[in-house]
């Protein structure tokens, strides 16, 4: 069988004026520029299937600003989009909070300060890991059941648009790295791809990023979901 790989999605700019930390609230869209990252992921898409990919199943969070993301490229590849739970952005204490270094100087908040490795103020980075990871099996398995067999010398690939975090959280569990990390080292862009490729026992082979919106980023907001 043909090597299979599933590719995390990274969602578009959101439209976020006050520049909170949205986290998992609802209501937070693509902003104009982040609905044009998702069209031009949707062209990256279908030229990769006019190559010869086969892509053959598509899932997002049930976040607003996933799903808005991965729509044009159901469209495109005329695909359903399957809401995966498993993907979506990670608890955080600070969510709907604007975070800034005063803020996080007052004191009701220094309790959630005193284990970053965790981290303290959400979601721990190995619980995330393992959710994605669960879901990322799943999803192979779809795509390969979805091709039934159809898919010649090209292996059956997955989409999921998931968030920052928790894509960069099991990208470092599956490099084998440790999950602390410093957030401003992320490499996760914007509608960057973290494909994981896997060979016909579910083995991860090697892990691939992409950034196909390179060209919009100059200028795209900053202000992480989590």
């Amino acid at each position: 069988m043909p090597q299979a790989t599933v590719h995390l999605l990274r969602h578009g700019e959101v439209h976020n004026p006050d520049g909170v930390l949205y986290g998992r609230l609802p209501e937070f869209h693509l902003s104009a520029l982040g609905r044009e990252m998702a069209r031009m992921l949707a062209g990256h898409f279908r030229q990769q299937v006019e190559a010869g990919a086969r892509i053959t199943y598509l899932a997002a969070s049930p976040l607003d600003r996933a799903q808005e993301t991965a729509a044009p490229t159901a469209e495109a590849l005329r695909l359903q989009i399957h809401t995966d739970a498993r993907i979506i952005e990670a608890e955080n204490y600070f969510e709907g909070m604007k975070v800034s270094k005063a803020e996080l100087r007052r004191p009701k908040h220094w309790p959630r300060l005193v284990n970053p490795l965790r981290p303290s103020w959400g979601e721990p980075y190995k619980q995330q890991a393992s959710r994605v990871m669960e879901a990322v099996q799943e999803a192979r398995l779809r795509a390969i059941d979805f091709a039934g067999g159809d898919y010649g010398t090209n292996g059956p690939e997955a989409i999921m648009v998931s968030h920052q975090l928790p894509i960069w959280a099991t990208r470092l569990s599956a490099e084998g790295k440790p999950l602390w990390h410093d957030p401003r080292k992320r490499e996760c862009t914007l509608t960057s791809i973290t494909s994981l490729v896997f060979d016909d026992d579910g083995r991860l082979l090697r892990v691939q990023y992409s950034e196909p919106a390179a060209s919009l980023l100059p200028g795209a907001a900053s202000t992480p979901g989590a």
